[in-house]
């Protein structure tokens, strides 16, 4: 008689195989997530920077940020909310998370100081708005 040689896994050969991808999963999930967090941060940046520009601007034409209000229309980004308090002489913008973005908030004045003033991890220090180590990095 010959014998059949049967050809497959095990069931510990399989069991360490998805033990093995679950805690794949496990460490790339969060990274990832976290990436895709950071990913939407800079439309709220940029509106900020962009709306500074016209602030400016809008003080060389006139020699004031306007006393009744911030003079320039307040820029639209995803995710994000943009406001202006103005007081002729200053301003301060700031961009406010929504939806996904809750629990996050950005300023912008008058003199170019750039502040964290709200994030889910904690505000870096200083006047930045984001943080490398312990650098600022967005100047």
């Amino acid at each position: 008689m010959s014998s059949i040689r049967q050809r497959g896994f095990t069931i510990v050969e399989v069991m360490i195989a998805v033990a093995i991808v679950s805690i794949l999963a496990a460490i790339a999930l969060p990274s990832y997530n976290a990436y895709i967090q950071r990913s939407r941060v800079p439309a709220g940046l940029d509106a900020l920077n962009a709306y500074a520009a016209r602030m400016e601007q809008a003080y060389q034409d006139s020699g004031s940020y306007g006393a009744a209000g911030c003079t320039p229309t307040l820029p639209t980004a995803a995710n994000f909310t943009i406001t202006c308090a103005s007081g002729g002489q200053t301003y301060t913008a700031t961009a406010t998370g929504s939806g996904p973005m809750s629990g996050y908030s950005y300023t912008i004045n008058n003199q170019g100081v750039r502040a964290t003033t709200a994030h889910p991890k904690g505000v870096p220090p200083g006047n930045c708005w984001s943080i490398r180590g312990s650098v600022c990095d967005d100047k």
